[in-house]
């Protein structure tokens, strides 16, 4: 039997506010992590422009499949179902990562990290070590607060200052070594010069003796960052020079591949 153009019509309609809804929970959801993961609904509908009424049920649908969460102040949270996704996820960008980060150890002879900006913390999702007998290791799973790391440095250079402040005010900044920067200007005064310098630098401040170079990869799916690690006596201002154009190479050569995977 024919189906007839207004039940075709019909289900057009059907189809396009279904993706609508997808997009909208999607946005919804990333809207929450930008935020450090809990937020109010008329938080949601000032930034995102939707309706009370729309985000509303858009919030109870995610609720109900373990997406989000909400709490006993009314606010919602990112629930955990998301953690699954989130780990799977990195895992495999991980995966993805590791024949650059090996080129970066071949190049430089230092240990190479990839990590990603995960709410409020720095997350190591892949790392491929150094062949020398002192070498720097972090364990891929890691996770460690922004302000002491190269990578954080990096993640965040190109964040505004308001959203800098606001994460800072959220996590702290305590300090892992004497080097650690333990204020906000401090820490904005260090992404002025990341911005200055196209990289950014750890010098001693997660851990004493050690020094660290990273560059973000740009155009990732998600804020990601590169880096090598190793002792200060090697990692020195004059293998700076050195090193920082081979990460900021292989930084856009993995990027180039991310995108097109995402194409994909």
């Amino acid at each position: 039997m024919p189906t007839s153009s207004a039940s075709t019509t019909d289900s057009a309609r059907s189809a396009a506010g279904g993706v609508q809804s997808l997009e909208r929970a999607f946005d919804l959801l990333e809207r929450m992590a930008d935020a450090g993961g809990e937020v109010g609904l008329s938080e949601l509908s000032a930034s995102s422009g939707l309706p009370l009424p729309t985000i509303h049920r858009l919030m109870r649908t995610l609720v109900a499949c373990g997406y989000v969460r909400q709490q006993a102040n009314r606010r919602y949270a990112l629930g955990p179902r998301l953690i699954r996704l989130g780990e799977s996820a990195s895992r495999l960008l991980g995966t993805w990562a590791r024949p650059y980060l090996a080129r970066l150890v071949e190049e430089t002879g230092e240990t190479a990290n990839m990590a990603l900006l995960d709410g409020d913390e720095i997350v190591y999702v892949a790392q491929v070590p150094s062949k020398h007998s002192m070498r720097m290791f972090t364990e891929v799973g890691r996770r460690v607060l922004p302000h002491s790391t190269g990578v954080g440095k990096a993640l965040l250079a190109d964040f505004p200052d308001a959203e800098v402040r606001a994460l800072l005010g959220r996590t702290g900044m305590p300090a892992a070594t004497e080097k650690t920067i333990t204020t906000p200007e401090g820490f904005l005064a260090a992404l002025e010069e990341v911005r200055r310098a196209g990289y950014a630098v750890d010098d001693n401040e997660q851990e004493i003796g050690v020094r660290c170079l990273a560059v973000p990869v740009p155009d990732a799916p998600t804020a990601a960052a590169i880096s090598i690690s190793g002792p200060a006596g090697r990692v020195t201002e004059t293998a700076t020079e050195r090193i920082v154009p081979v990460l900021q190479q292989i930084a856009g050569e993995l990027s180039a591949a991310l995108v097109s995977q995402n194409q994909a």
